[in-house]
């Protein structure tokens, strides 16, 4: 049996780390392009429909929005990456707020990497997973959009995926879609055993 999502409060909005939940709850990450599907993975996890605001503008969150779930951890939701319409300024402020993060949390268990299955990794992808590496985070790569690959080319999307971010044997690529809840039950039971 998976874990119940029974509640979820309305995030706690943080751009620095003064602003931060000071509870020591467990918490994890969530890093992805903007538009990669953030707020549906979020929205799927919890079993909300709107709960974390879906956008076809990319580049809408512009916070840290820490949601509690359970009363008992926190998902982080942190501004996407690799939008050309957010000013290169704005992006650097992004990448500074998300590296305070990085850098201050002990109770950072576990950070979730979504990147669109549909494609090859971007640079912006490598790059967040090389930064993500050199804090010896655990890491778990999500690919979105599951459902929009064929299955004839899925092996080859699974392949490139592994060969581009070069992936180890030992780390977890899940598919995931919101359509299918396809993933769902993976990431739960990781978040389960991190608790």
């Amino acid at each position: 049996m998976f874990m119940q999502i029974d509640n979820v409060c309305e995030p706690i909005i943080a751009v620095r780390q003064s602003q931060y939940p000071d509870d020591k709850r467990p918490e994890f990450l969530l890093v992805g392009r903007s538009n990669v599907g953030k707020s549906s993975f979020i929205n799927t996890l919890i079993e909300r429909k709107n709960f974390a605001h879906t956008s076809s503008k990319p580049g809408k969150t512009q916070t840290l929005n820490f949601y509690l779930i359970n009363n008992s951890f926190y998902l982080v939701d942190v501004p996407g990456y690799g939008y050309a319409s957010v000013s290169k300024e704005k992006q650097k402020k992004f990448g500074l707020m998300i590296e305070e993060y990085l850098k201050t949390r002990t109770n950072l268990k576990h950070v979730f990497l979504l990147i669109d299955y549909r494609h090859k990794p971007t640079e912006d992808d490598c790059l967040m997973y090389e930064f993500l590496k050199f804090y010896n985070l655990d890491i778990t790569i999500i690919a979105t959009k599951y459902d929009k690959i064929s299955k004839n080319n899925r092996l080859k999307q699974d392949k490139l995926i592994k060969d581009t971010l070069k992936l180890d044997e030992k780390e977890e690529v899940i598919t995931f879609s919101t359509i299918t809840k396809k993933g769902r039950s993976e990431v739960l039971s990781i978040l389960e055993k991190k608790i």
